[in-house]
């Protein structure tokens, strides 16, 4: 019996196996993948129209505080045990040259990845998955003792743009090609195309990708000749000043920060680092788009936990005085500070 005989597709699936993973149940979210896979949907269809849309509906509900993080990591956990089913029930041998698929140093999310490395193996390539948070050194150390065709990396996150320029360089200088993908490249790849890289916007376009040998050895050089201005460099050097100097801020401009607990006060330092980590990131590709993008997002989370926009915004103010003398700082943060609710109310200082 066919899919299309039996009535069945990811997409009639997908309200069952989000509950499957609602409720923690990897028994029956597993089934319900065999059953699909039985019933003659080609695996590849299971992972790219089940399992990955799912994951980005998980990450929604967190980002909207109706999912916890224990919960999150439960429903990432049951998807891994999925994919892993459908590697098992395909069973697909090699038959193309070894891949090597890693996330970036410091880039904990490894299911999208994931996904793609099972995609490479079921097109025939080796696949050799190293995981989350790779680091460079041990990447390099690792394609030196084993022939790979090329690597393919993934970053979820823009703030990761400087370490994944540096992870590329390495291994192009141990002369293996590059392929990347991940939103933090952008949506359309232009950060990466910014570093010089090939970009793929998914599992199947990474496999199209791999077979172009010609496309995949031709290297681009990035364009980063504004780095000279050393505004990112000088930002990373004083980023641990930056956020105590921001914290005290935060505390006088508004007052109720003074009674955090010992957890909001972490949170709200993760922040203060985390807005920094964004704006050097867009220093480093030259884009204010990167930035403005991710204010707009933190902005979202925090409403959803009770922090007002007004406090993201004092902050914006008080990183734009401090860095008076980082003329495209300045800027991106005064352009992301204008797209916020509150900025009639609380503008940016000039």
């Amino acid at each position: 019996m066919t899919a299309a005989t039996a009535g069945i597709s990811p997409a009639s699936e997908y309200p069952d196996y989000l509950h499957c993973l609602a409720e923690a149940d990897e028994t029956a979210a597993i089934e319900l993948a065999r059953g699909l896979l039985d019933a003659g949907v080609p695996a590849d269809r299971v992972l790219l129209d089940l399992v990955a849309p799912a994951q980005a509906e998980v990450g929604e509900r967190w980002a909207r505080n109706e999912w916890s993080v224990a919960q999150e990591h439960a429903a990432t956990h049951i998807s891994e045990r999925v994919v892993a089913a459908v590697a098992a029930y395909a069973d697909v041998r090699p038959t193309r040259g070894r891949i090597v698929v890693a996330c970036m140093d410091g880039e904990w999310h490894a299911l999208p990845a994931r996904l793609v490395a099972e995609v490479l193996r079921l097109r025939g390539w080796q696949v050799t998955f190293l995981g989350a948070s790779v680091p460079a050194p041990h990447l390099v150390s690792y394609l030196h003792r084993h022939d790979a065709y090329a690597v393919a990396l993934a970053c979820a996150l823009p703030m990761r743009l400087p370490h994944a320029h540096r992870m590329i360089e390495a291994c192009r200088r141990s002369d293996v090609p590059v392929v990347v993908g991940g939103r933090g490249f952008g949506t359309d790849g232009r950060w990466a195309r910014r570093l010089g890289v090939l970009w793929a916007p998914n599992g199947p376009a990474a496999a199209d990708l791999l077979t172009d040998e010609r496309a995949l050895r031709a290297v681009t050089p990035a364009s980063l000749a504004h780095l000279a201005d050393d505004e990112y460099a000088a930002l990373v050097r004083r980023r641990p000043e930056l956020i105590d100097s921001a914290l005290a801020h935060l505390a006088r401009r508004m007052p109720a920060t003074r009674d955090y607990d010992p957890a909001q006060l972490d949170s709200t330092v993760n922040d203060l680092g985390f807005i920094l980590d964004f704006l050097a990131a867009a220093l480093y590709v030259d884009d204010g788009s990167l930035f403005t993008e991710f204010v707009d997002w933190l902005v979202t989370i925090l409403d959803s936990r009770g922090v007002p926009a007004a406090a993201v915004l004092a902050t914006l103010e008080h990183y734009a005085d401090t860095l008076h003398d980082f003329p495209r700082a300045v800027r991106y943060l005064r352009d992301a500070g204008a797209t916020l609710p509150a900025a009639v109310g609380l503008p940016l200082s000039p």
